[in-house]
This record gives C-alpha cells, sequence and structure tokens, in this order.
C-alpha cells in the first residue's frame, strides 16, 4: 500500500516566472496543463519527474496577478524536494547565478537544506537527501521527488493524531518541531500557536495531498471521516479519484489515488504539451482555450513581459494577421472576460486585455461611481489619462503598429473608452462600444474625423436610453459611428457577435 505524499497544490501570480523557475532553474518536467477542474478559468499546471510520478508532483494554480496570501497557521508553509546528497554546493552556485533568493545551507535533522524562494515569495527547500525518483529526470542534481511540507499548527497535537490516518508517525523533534514520518517522506509539524491565521492567496500552498492506492480507499476514508470539517465527497480529477477535508489545526488535506495517472490521455513522450479542458467544460472548450493564459518553455521564443501600470495580458493566436484589438471589461470582469467574444469576431487578431484598476465592492471597474447613473467626473478623466499612458507604453514596449490597434469594450469598459476618445484624440482609430453610454460632463469637442466606432445597445437595456447621447458626442467630432439597437438586454447575446462580425469585415483589411 503506497503512503506518503502524492502531491502539493499552491498558487501562482505569475505563469511565466512560475515556468521559468520549476520547469527552467529546478529542471522539473511540466506534465500536465488543464483548465482546472473546479473553475475552468484558472490554469492548472503539474510539475514532476519524467513520467509525473505520485510524490514527485507541485501542481499551480494560476491567479494571474493575484493578491498575495499571508503566511499564519493553518497553511503548508514550506515544501521540501530531496536532491542528491552531493549537489547542494552545485545547487547553492546555481541559485546564486540565477540571482535566486537563497538561504543556507543550514542542517535540519541532520539533513543538509537550502532554502530558496521562488517568484512568489514561496519558501522551496532542496534538501540533500539520496531518495531515488521513480523516473529520473535528464538533469543530473535535478530534484527525486518531495521530500516533506512543512505545516505550521495552531493545534500541533490535534494535527499530529489526524495525520496518523495517512501512515504518518512521530519520529524526532527539533525545537518547536516535530518530525513526523512515512515509509517514504516526512512531514514537519510546527507549532503554530500565537501565530496569526493564514490567509490564502497567491504564494500560498492551498494543500497537499496524500497517497491512495485506490478508489476503494479513498471511499473507505469518507466514511471513516464521518462529519469532519470541510469534508467533500469523492472528486473525480481525472488522473486521479480525490477527497478533501480540513484537518483540526484547519490545513486542507486531499487524499489522491495513484491512478489512473497522466498519461491516460497523453502519451508519456508527449506529457504537457497539451492544454486539456474537463469533461463538463467540453461545451466551452474553445473560449477556456482563449481565456487562460498563455506562456513560453525555457528557452522558447517570447514575447518580453513589460511593467506596465495596468494589469494586462495577451492572447496570441495560431496564425497572427497583425491586428490588435484591445479589450476592456465591464463592471465584474477581467483581462481575459472579452477574449473569446474578440476571438470569434477576429479568429486572427492578436488580443490584449487589461484590467481597470477600480474596484466596487471587490469587482473589477475602470472609475467610480456614485450611483448606477451618477459617476465620478475626476475618477473618469484620471483613469482615462492612466489608460492612454499604459496604451502609449504598451505600443512602445511590445512594438504595437498604432494603425492596426482597434478596441472592444463593453459596459463600464465602452464607458470609458468613449470619455477616452474625447479626452485623448488620436488614441483610438477604431473601437466597438458594447452598451456603451454618456458618461462625461463638459466634454471637449476633439476632432476625430476618420475614427470609425460600432455602437450596439440592447433594446431591453435599462440603461439604453443614455446611449443616443454618446452616438450624438462621437458624431459631433466627426468620428463615423455605426448605432444600432439589438433585441437584447444590457447582457451580450448572438446578436452582438453577428453586428461586431459584419462591422469588422468591413474594416478589413487595417
Amino acid at each position: 500500500m503506497p503512503s506518503g505524499i502524492h502531491h502539493i497544490t499552491a498558487i501562482t501570480a505569475d505563469v511565466q516566472a512560475n515556468v521559468d523557475f520549476y520547469a527552467g532553474f529546478l529542471g522539473l518536467r511540466l506534465v500536465k496543463q488543464t483548465a482546472g477542474f473546479a473553475d475552468g478559468e484558472q490554469l492548472h499546471l503539474f510539475y514532476g519527474d519524467a513520467a509525473g510520478s505520485p510524490g514527485s508532483l507541485i501542481s499551480f494554480l494560476v491567479w494571474e496577478a493575484g493578491a498575495r496570501g499571508r503566511t499564519g497557521h493553518g497553511q503548508v508553509f514550506e515544501l521540501a524536494f530531496a536532491v542528491p546528497a552531493t549537489s547542494i554546493g552545485d545547487w547553492l552556485a546555481r541559485a546564486l547565478k540565477a540571482q535566486i533568493p537563497v538561504q543556507g545551507p543550514a542542517r535540519e535533522f541532520g539533513e543538509p537544506v537550502l532554502r530558496l524562494h521562488d517568484p512568489d515569495g514561496m519558501i522551496v527547500k532542496l534538501v540533500g537527501v539520496d531518495l531515488p525518483a521513480t523516473a529520473p529526470l535528464s538533469d543530473q542534481i535535478a530534484p527525486t521527488r518531495l521530500r516533506a511540507v512543512t505545516l505550521l499548527s495552531a493545534a500541533p497535537d490535534e494535527t499530529a493524531a489526524f495525520l496518523t490516518r495517512f501512515g504518518y508517525g512521530e519520529v524526532r523533534v527539533e525545537g518547536a518541531v516535530r518530525r513526523m514520518a512515512s515509509e517514504r517522506d516526512v512531514i514537519d509539524l510546527r507549532d503554530g500557536r500565537g501565530f496569526v491565521p493564514a490567509i490564502p492567496g497567491t504564494g500560498m500552498i492551498d494543500h497537499v495531498a496524500f497517497r491512495a492506492p485506490d478508489a476503494q480507499a479513498v471511499r473507505s476514508m469518507r466514511l471513516g471521516l464521518g462529519t469532519s470539517q470541510g469534508l467533500t465527497e469523492v472528486h473525480d480529477r481525472r488522473y486521479f479519484l480525490s477527497l478533501y477535508v480540513r484537518e483540526p489545526g484547519g490545513h486542507l488535506i486531499e487524499f489522491a489515488t495513484d491512478g489512473p495517472g497522466f498519461s491516460v490521455d497523453e502519451a508519456l513522450d508527449d506529457l504537457g504539451n497539451t492544454l486539456f479542458i474537463p469533461p463538463h467544460d467540453a461545451d466551452r472548450a474553445q473560449d477556456l482555450r482563449v481565456m487562460l493564459p498563455q506562456f513560453a518553455r525555457p528557452g522558447a521564443e517570447r514575447m518580453p513581459q513589460r511593467d506596465l501600470p495596468l494589469v494586462h495580458r495577451f492572447y496570441r493566436p495560431d496564425d497572427p494577421d497583425g491586428s490588435i484589438i484591445v479589450l476592456l471589461h465591464g463592471t465584474g470582469g477581467n483581462e481575459a472576460d472579452l477574449m473569446p467574444l474578440a476571438h470569434r469576431i477576429a479568429p486572427r487578431a492578436t488580443l490584449l486585455g487589461v484590467r481597470g484598476r477600480a474596484t466596487e465592492e471587490g469587482r473589477n471597474r475602470w472609475f467610480r461611481r456614485f450611483d448606477a447613473t451618477t459617476f465620478d467626473q475626476a475618477d473618469i478623466r484620471s483613469e482615462a489619462a492612466a489608460f492612454n499612458g499604459f496604451m502609449e507604453a504598451a505600443v512602445q514596449s511590445y512594438g504595437l503598429e498604432v494603425e492596426r490597434v482597434s478596441y472592444l469594450g463593453y459596459s463600464n469598459g465602452a464607458n470609458l473608452l468613449g470619455a477616452a476618445m474625447l479626452l485623448h484624440p488620436g488614441l483610438v482609430r477604431r473601437a466597438i462600444l458594447l452598451r456603451g453610454l454618456a458618461v462625461l460632463k463638459d466634454a471637449p469637442q476633439p476632432d476625430l474625423t476618420g475614427a470609425e466606432v460600432l455602437l450596439l445597445s440592447g433594446a431591453d437595456d435599462p440603461f439604453a436610453h443614455m446611449a443616443p447621447s454618446l452616438e450624438a458626442a462621437l458624431r459631433s467630432t466627426g468620428a463615423t459611428v455605426a448605432a444600432q439597437v439589438l433585441p437584447t438586454g444590457h447582457t451580450l447575446g448572438a446578436s452582438d457577435l453577428d453586428a461586431a462580425q459584419d462591422w469588422w469585415r468591413g474594416q478589413m483589411p487595417l
């Protein structure tokens, strides 16, 4: 019967930096990439040994530009990989050369340890201990498998008792840390009484999964746990069956089967090369493939990432035609929301999704409002200026061809675009404004001759009465406006796609 750690799942805010660290610097193999089973709009990456063996795996949920979590009790706050005992010096030199934050070497429980910080600030320990890999990687000093996780518990005795269910028993104590061992690896349980509780977020480990031999073992564990806190039903994650539970100290624990494994839908030689969509999301697979963040493997050609004032993301199709569409989401949206629609309008366009930096009750917006139809005029002008500055920097930093850039905005994003056209003439040459309204008071009257705008309103939209004033304001400046009222409400539908496709075809070639 297998025992020990199956995998660890953490959260990253930067998929490219994550791939560069785990697949590039550490040399782990990217063995699977999927849309999330619990949330299809989250990319989920798995790294491990050459075969993606249980016990070698670390996975990441991708929250691009997501909020940082807080270290505290109830959290797995360190993970450790085993590396060949003679390689610690090589790893130290490698980390220093790559300018990766590193501490050590030190000795913990008699083993040499280096502490690294990954791009999200998470602690990754390299422990010099000769533990053979199930499927060795080609790099001779590469990690062989997971060695340990460190749990910070405010109820250490109760946590220790709970962990015995998974084959762990106490073997040694150093200071505030008790070491619990299985047949394959260890857990370092640190006394977290007096610490603040953890807050989930990027740079945090979400959970640790322990190995189950088969589905029956998972179901038996489910029955044995009874009414434990946070206990779930058995989940089919395609590559393993799993069960989740909160142990008494608050850590999220998963119990996962060894099989069927990652080669169930991908040949062993091709592991990690294809983005898979869970079966229950098959009807929106096309949209998810456009929405999920793209990345380049270490050494592959890539577009350089720039640190610009607004959170943004590119989607590049396989055969780009050189056109770029900049996307501005509605209230509560994000930089990826409009990518499926834009991709249907222009399948060969490169998409640049941008996130507004205002918030309202935790929801993303482009500018503040006082109520549904009263808007903060100073904030509109400030955010329009910020967006104009962002686009100037994006054009320069990414080498965008200004004459090939178009814009697509929905609701609050369309409102910002309409205001920005009047406040910053020359910024927008072509725009599709979906449910756009006139929100700017005392608007200037620039010369927008040559600008092309498609304005789509909904006949049943409660805000539709404010759209004609935006149309009139744009027309008065010389912009060419094609305005249509569609048989829909404020939400978008098939008629929006049809109208936008027809208009786009009339704009080509750009």
